[in-house]
């Protein structure tokens, strides 16, 4: 296959998922990821593609990472500790699922050394873990550039077939009353898909977040494994999280 043929598949890809990698790309088109490498190389240099670890998105999706990068700042201590404790959890050897939040994104940073698969729909994740020790495994789907994350119909489908030992994910609110919360219900829809599969889900969740309602209610306390939170949170609630049902570390 010449290099016009590859950049129409390697372009149709880019359209539809936003991303592409460069070891499935080779599997597809039955060539090389040197080859890849260098069609991607080239289409970065006419501004078609922009590369990252391990293969390129669309140039437009990072038009926007401010908005992630002021999630991931807030509260930043918090959410620092809170991922140092939820290391600990992980093992080599596992499949875990990183959500797109900005609480659970440090976690990449204590486990890139571990030889673990990681399966996410965040972009920041990808590129983080990419060309690390962790496999990754992005789902595919709808690039919302804003989240900076993948998300809809496809995407929901795509995380389905996966099994995972352990997910990590993030909420915009929880409460002893309604449970599980959230602004948007793309972010819901993902965290029902892997929370069904995974065989212990972990709910990183700086104490901001504890007794917050949202407008959009999605699941039960019984969704949540580990409740992760940070010291500030008043020992008498996370007491009455624990009465829940809840381990809670803090």
């Amino acid at each position: 296959m010449n290099f016009q043929l590859r950049k129409q598949h390697l372009l149709a890809t880019l359209e539809q998922h936003g991303t592409v990698l460069v070891a499935e790309a080779a599997h597809q088109l039955g060539t090389t990821p040197i080859t890849i490498r260098r069609d991607l190389a080239l289409l970065s240099e006419q501004g078609l593609v922009l590369r990252t670890h391990g293969g390129a998105v669309r140039p437009g999706i990072t038009k926007h990472p401010v908005a992630f990068t002021a999630k991931t700042t807030a509260h930043g201590a918090q959410k620092q500790a809170i991922c140092r404790l939820a290391a600990r959890h992980v093992a080599e050897g596992d499949t875990i699922f990183i959500d797109c939040g900005s609480t659970t994104f440090p976690l990449c940073a204590h486990v890139r050394h571990l030889k673990i698969r990681v399966v996410t729909n965040s972009l920041p994740v990808l590129f983080e873990l990419a060309g690390t020790a962790v496999q990754v495994v992005m789902a595919g789907g709808e690039v919302d550039a804003k989240r900076q994350a993948t998300h809809g119909a496809i995407t929901v489908e795509h995380l389905q077939r996966y099994q995972v030992d352990k997910a990590f994910m993030g909420v915009d609110g929880i409460s002893l009353k309604r449970g599980l919360s959230a602004n948007s219900e793309k972010e819901a829809s993902i965290y029902r898909a892997v929370a069904a599969s995974a065989g212990h889900v972990y709910l990183l969740c700086d104490s901001s977040k504890l007794e917050r309602d949202q407008y959009f209610q999605f699941a039960p306390l019984a969704a949540v494994g580990t409740l992760i939170t940070d010291q500030q949170a008043p020992a008498e609630l996370l007491a009455r999280y624990r009465e829940a049902g809840l381990t809670v570390l803090s």
